[in-house]
């Protein structure tokens, strides 16, 4: 019998060594993103995080958990991972603040067919640039290497957040009346749903490459534009929210089945919320899937968010005071429709 060498975990593929490697490059990217509420680093069995209930006495915790899907398919074939993690911080806590809770922390989960410490930082750089934008913690995370399972150069992401808000003051559909005025909030581009869709038009039907424009006579190649990161629109929405108090009912986060899959989530059963867009440009990028996949206009708008990525809706009278609100914290908004009686029906 001929001899074999000794089976390892690097030989089977799992390199525990760049591992390590890729924990200590982030080390420094994920202490940027502290909280006075954070105890402890990275690098324990658990992240620790002393809830401050001298402003929530009567704490109530809200959690959400998200990935950016076939996004990361473009990320991988353009190999830029910068931003896809601002992408999955969006997705987290922008659920959360539908809710009305702040977003406190975040982990996340990256599940890669091989190490490489380098790209780990590119896509850890990113969840914490967006954890400094939501103003949350990057309190931990995992990253797993699926060797022979996944290609080497393959990627998954998966975001868990959690934020808190004080008992009672919960948004949701037991809150919206009729002649509720509903606020669109400006998204400039695909944020991380119908990716699927958009691959297959633009790179399979189309056969467009990542480096052409993105339409013609744009100053973007279509990569840029698929891999435009995120708004996120937690810290605005809650600057308002603390500005004018009450004055929000509820709030839809307009992610994968459009204005009318989620706007209707946030309706009670005996009102309808008419929509008229037309107050809003719809970005570009979504008149080049239509036109270059004959998309009929109903499936655009039940994959996409046709450039309204939130919607609020508002007391009547306060719509002016929330317009204001969202228009010094930089978000481009306006008003879009109205409740009216109905059984619970988004009308376009």
């Amino acid at each position: 019998m001929s001899e074999q060498s000794s089976a390892t975990y690097a030989a089977a593929g799992v390199d525990i060594a760049a591992g390590d490697a890729a924990v200590e490059a982030i080390k420094d990217v994920v202490a940027s993103t502290s909280r006075p509420e954070v105890l402890g680093g990275i690098g324990g069995f658990g992240g620790m995080f002393a809830l401050d209930t001298s402003r929530t006495p009567n704490p109530v915790l809200v959690s959400s958990t998200d990935g950016v899907g076939t996004k990361l398919e473009v990320a991988r074939l353009a190999d830029r991972f910068d931003t896809v993690g601002i992408d999955l911080v969006a997705m987290c806590v922008d659920d959360l603040v539908c809710i009305g809770a702040e977003p406190l922390f975040l982990l996340d989960y990256v599940a890669v067919g091989a190490v490489d410490p380098d790209r780990i930082a590119e896509v850890v750089g990113g969840v914490a640039e967006g954890c400094r934008q939501a103003r949350c913690a990057l309190l931990g995370g995992e990253t797993a290497e699926h060797g022979g399972v996944m290609g080497a150069d393959h990627l998954d992401i998966a975001g868990f957040a959690v934020g808190v808000l004080e008992r009672g003051t919960e948004l949701g559909s037991g809150r919206v009346e009729l002649g509720d005025i509903l606020i669109g909030l400006a998204s400039p581009g695909l944020r991380s749903n119908g990716y699927s869709l958009a691959r297959h038009v633009l790179l399979e039907r189309a056969g467009r490459s990542l480096d052409d424009p993105a339409w013609e006579g744009a100053e973007v190649t279509v990569a840029d534009e698929l891999l435009r990161p995120s708004v996120i629109y937690s810290p605005a929405i809650l600057d308002v929210l603390e500005a004018c108090p009450g004055a929000v009912h509820a709030i839809a986060h307009i992610t994968g089945g459009g204005i009318p899959g989620n706007l209707n989530r946030v309706l009670p059963e005996h009102l309808d919320a008419t929509v008229d867009r037309s107050t809003l440009a719809v970005p570009e990028i979504f008149s080049e899937i239509a036109r270059l996949g004959a998309v009929a206009p109903e499936e655009m708008d039940r994959v996409f968010n046709m450039g309204i990525g939130m919607i609020l809706a508002v007391a009547a009278d306060r719509a002016h005071d929330v317009l204001s609100g969202l228009a010094s914290s930089g978000v481009t908004a306006a008003i879009i429709g109205t409740t009216v009686p109905g059984s619970g029906k988004v009308i376009l």
